[in-house]
């Protein structure tokens, strides 16, 4: 099976222990039985624990790349920053390359496998970016290549 990409950032935030901590919270609080603060984070555990072995399995097949250590020579790469101009609005937009598991395009963050990311790797600053999106073709100017 090929090894699926995900950044340092994604893969951190795929191994923090929350419900632990909440139950651990629930206990201070007293009786556990007449608790329902305890009944509620054990009934999210039981959901995290089913999670957890999703997460277990796509951990086993991921590759986590750290982009501050690869030499890109200004090159859009999996894990770059990137700050575009919207040739037709006229507007900037910052986008991160990142892993289909981590692509959030509220946040900004977008999945590798996307039109736009396919577009834009291997592009340099100032190069025009031309690519069909659902809702029409888009071109950018790529503004800025950031590694962080």
């Amino acid at each position: 099976m090929n090894k699926e990409p995900m950044t340092v950032r994604g893969h951190e935030l795929l191994h923090r222990p929350t419900v632990i901590k909440a139950i651990a919270e629930a206990r201070e609080h007293g009786d556990l039985k007449e608790n329902a603060e305890y009944h509620a984070a054990k009934e999210q555990q039981g959901f995290i624990e089913g999670r957890i072995k999703e997460l277990e399995g796509k951990l086993s097949h991921v590759q986590v790349i750290d982009v501050t250590e690869i030499h890109a020579s200004g090159k859009i790469i999996f894990g770059s920053t990137i700050k575009l101009l919207d040739d037709d609005t006229e507007k900037e937009i910052t986008y991160r390359i990142v892993g289909q598991d981590e692509a959030s395009i509220k946040t900004g963050l977008i999945s590798y496998t996307s039109p736009i990311a396919r577009a834009l790797i291997g592009k340099s600053e100032g190069d025009v970016v031309e690519f069909k999106a659902p809702d029409g073709e888009k071109s950018y100017e790529v503004i800025e290549v950031t590694y962080t």
